[in-house]
């Protein structure tokens, strides 16, 4: 039996029915969202090979100092930055973009928002 919430039970049905067609290559790897209550992390996956080229969230070493008194959105807006400048030093400029189940909406649309502006490209 699962504790999980019912409402995680949704985004993970969503989740999978979105992963059927959202797939990972290395051309294009996947950008992956995952949003907490207190968090939201953000992983860019070569889904052929099942590994994680980059990764960055609210918990980030070079993000700690600069997060406090900041709104989750804002935090959401710094890791999009975070994520695309550590892709783009890898030479990803492309990738799809996963929300893992979420609405395209406030901390997940700020994150997509600040990676685009950052010059990625979805």
């Amino acid at each position: 039996m699962s504790w999980e919430h019912p409402r995680d039970e949704g985004r993970r049905r969503r989740h999978q029915r979105v992963r059927k067609k959202v797939f990972g290559t290395p051309e294009r790897p996947r950008l992956s969202i995952f949003r907490s209550l207190k968090h939201i992390y953000a992983q860019i996956i070569d889904d052929t090979r099942g590994i994680t080229l980059a990764a960055a969230s609210t918990l980030d070493p070079e993000l700690q100092g600069q997060l406090d008194g900041l709104t989750k959105t804002e935090k959401a807006r710094r890791v999009g930055r975070l994520i695309a400048q550590r892709a783009l030093a890898k030479g990803i400029h492309k990738v799809v973009f996963d929300r893992g189940g979420y609405r395209y909406h406030g901390r997940v649309k700020a994150l997509a928002d600040a990676a685009r502006e950052a010059g990625l490209e979805f």
